[in-house]
């Protein structure tokens, strides 16, 4: 039998950071309205573009991994913010990383597109088509936020992390997945000004406007996530009192604990990132398993468990059995460029822009 293991981990957050009190004077909100919702309490502003991100997070991975860029086969990049949509975002990180053997295909479920993608290249290290893919989960979303709108603003951030596969004959990376998707929901969470259909509109593309209807995605987000993890124990007949670890998707406190007592997971064996960063979308699980592996909390040879749901509605979990090595073998060297301007800076920045075009447009 073959596997795909993981070998290599990295994560890049850009340094500045939108507290819930900076939030305060641009939206009618205060840090007790959305810690008390929410459970977040601050989240990263990009000031560069997500390539950016990705660059250095995939270094720090082949770092970890002991790997060079050459070594790779198959770039799987999954994101919903790319910076360009044609062409994708994974032949840009190809060519910024030099990369040049590799394959490079982007994938976009929204905020599970990191574990799609996990799964896109298990599933070709498993056929024999790959020997080694870097699979990387990242978004710049500030913008396309409307920062204007406290439903959504509040919510989300930026972020990336990248991990390395590399098939392996000991049974290890994921042991069991199950991927659906509650496409009649699809229209709960829709941002409106990104695609061709927008593009014969009276409007400027990437001028959104946020459909979010809380309660439903809460609901739905909450079944899909709990039947995919139970269904991927049942496949592998293993117990929630089994698990290490689990690494939900982090959009919401309150989600992630109605799922842990659905599923009956012990508080304590559940890793949460969410008042530090928001919902990064593809980027959440992906930065959360790196932060857990540099906290101590992934044993070697543990069985995790990660959870998570997108717009579509999407919704997966995976199984994933851990190799024996849970610390780096190297490290990298690529930063970031400096940030000149706090996170308030940037968005007051991102809001006037939109407020111009919105005021001009097409």
């Amino acid at each position: 039998m073959r596997y795909a293991a993981v070998t290599g981990w990295g994560k890049c957050l850009p340094p500045a950071v939108l507290t819930n009190a900076d939030l305060a004077t641009l939206l009618p909100t205060d840090d007790e309205w959305i810690v008390s919702r929410t459970g977040i309490r601050e989240r990263r502003i990009s000031h560069v573009r997500l390539e950016e991100l990705a660059y250095v997070a995939a270094s720090r991975a082949l770092a970890a991994a002991g790997l060079q860029p050459l070594d790779i086969d198959l770039i799987v990049f999954g994101t919903c913010s790319f910076d360009d949509q044609v062409p994708n975002q994974a032949s840009g990180l190809q060519l910024r990383l030099g990369a040049m053997r590799a394959a490079a295909m982007d994938v976009n479920t929204a905020c599970t597109s990191f574990l799609y993608a996990l799964s896109t290249a298990t599933a070709m290290i498993r056929s024999g088509v790959v020997q080694r893919a870097l699979v990387v989960g990242g978004e710049v979303i500030s913008p396309l936020m409307d920062w204007t709108n406290r439903n959504v603003a509040i919510l989300f951030g930026d972020g990336c992390a990248a991990v390395v596969l590399e098939a392996s004959d000991v049974e290890q990376g994921v042991l069991a997945e199950k991927l659906g998707c509650d496409a009649a929901a699809r229209g709960t969470l829709v941002i409106q000004g990104m695609g061709s259909r927008y593009a014969d509109c009276q409007r400027r593309l990437g001028v959104t406007d946020w459909v979010f209807e809380g309660q439903e995605i809460f609901k739905r987000a909450v079944l899909g996530m709990s039947e995919a993890s139970a269904a991927v124990l049942a496949a592998q007949g293993v117990s929630a009192a089994e698990l290490d670890l689990v690494v939900p998707h982090q959009a919401n406190l309150r989600i992630i604990e109605a799922v842990a007592k659905r599923v009956g997971l012990a508080a304590e064996r559940v890793f949460t990132n969410v008042h530090r960063y928001g919902n990064m979308s593809a980027g959440t699980v992906p930065v959360a398993l790196v932060e857990a592996l540099e906290e101590g909390r992934v044993p070697a040879h543990g069985l995790l468990l990660l959870p998570a749901f997108g717009a579509g509605l999407t919704w997966c979990a995976h199984l994933l059995r851990w190799g024996a090595r849970v610390t780096p073998l190297g490290v990298s060297d690529v930063q970031l460029p400096p940030c000149t301007q706090t996170a308030l800076q940037l968005v007051q920045s991102l809001a006037a822009r939109r407020a111009a075009a919105v005021a001009s447009p097409v």
